[in-house]
């Protein structure tokens, strides 16, 4: 965050403020949560700017890796300029949906694509 310029850090601030969540599914493996973000939404529908998908192991062991996939669906986050603010974004969903467990993210975005890993 050091390294942005302060019109960026506040876009980040902001956005991060304002996302919310709602889980539209739930199964045995996995969680779907619709991803809302100030500013931005989906073009088709006017909804939630993106989603995340978690897939998990209820009866695994500690080993296993979470693969969690966040498609982000506003053009305006493909933009490359705006990848601190995707992977700021990408970052607080891990943290808050995911927390400390270790997971694999892949992060659709069109430009701002990327793949990452969090390991404790």
């Amino acid at each position: 965050m050091d390294v942005l310029k302060p019109e960026m850090k506040q876009l980040i601030n902001e956005v991060i403020d304002g996302l919310r969540f709602t889980k539209n599914f739930r199964s045995a493996t996995a969680e779907e949560w619709y991803i809302f973000l100030p500013h931005y939404e989906d073009p088709r529908t006017g909804g939630a700017a993106g989603k995340a998908l978690i897939h998990y192991n209820l009866f695994g062991n500690r080993d296993v890796m979470i693969n969690t996939t966040v498609i982000l669906d506003d053009p305006k986050l493909h933009r490359s300029d705006l990848h601190p603010l995707v992977y700021a974004v990408a970052d607080e969903i891990v943290n808050r949906l995911v927390g400390y467990a270790d997971t694999i993210l892949s992060v659709h975005a069109g430009e701002n694509t990327y793949d990452a890993e969090y390991k404790q």
